[in-house]
């Protein structure tokens, strides 16, 4: 009879601390300084040159852009911040993205946003259209960019 009272009461405490057990859900952190969050970022990503290896096309044959100059994208909202792309066209070519706006309202935001939005900027460069891969970890921040950078892309066709 102890043994199985004894056995209630563990299993019962066990419940009791795994259900008490607060994950963190919430977008905000608490003071950067105290979490030892460093410095922000800059809220712009830029890439200037094309590089050496991109190719001169695609199967669609829909790359070279029509139009030269410069293309905001539309403010894609994501469930942490909005996400907004600028292009500039040289020679029917995107040869810049800049990040206008960007998730940055902790410093895990900063920190993702730091690595993934070198990487997308770059492979935009490289591929020349929106069809690019997703950064692993940066998810809804790829999924912003990628919806703003096709807006830019679009209003760049139609000019």
């Amino acid at each position: 009879m102890r043994r199985i009272l004894l056995w209630f009461l563990t299993t019962v405490s066990t419940l009791v601390l795994l259900f008490g057990y607060r994950t963190s859900t919430s977008s905000t952190l608490p003071d950067d300084e105290a979490a030892g969050g460093s410095a922000t970022p800059s809220t712009t990503a830029r890439a200037t040159t094309p590089s050496p290896t991109t190719t001169a096309g695609s199967s669609s044959g829909s790359t070279a852009l029509p139009a030269a100059g410069t293309f905001t994208g539309s403010t894609a909202d994501t469930r942490w911040g909005p996400v907004q792309t600028r292009i500039t066209v040289a020679n029917g070519r995107i040869t810049a993205v800049d990040v206008v706006q960007y998730p940055d309202g902790n410093a895990k935001d900063r920190e993702i946003n730091a690595d993934a939005i070198p990487q997308l900027v770059d492979e935009t460069i490289q591929a020349q259209t929106a069809q690019i891969d997703m950064v692993s970890g940066a998810t809804v921040t790829s999924t912003g960019y990628l919806e703003s950078l096709q807006s830019a892309l679009d209003q760049a066709h139609r000019a």
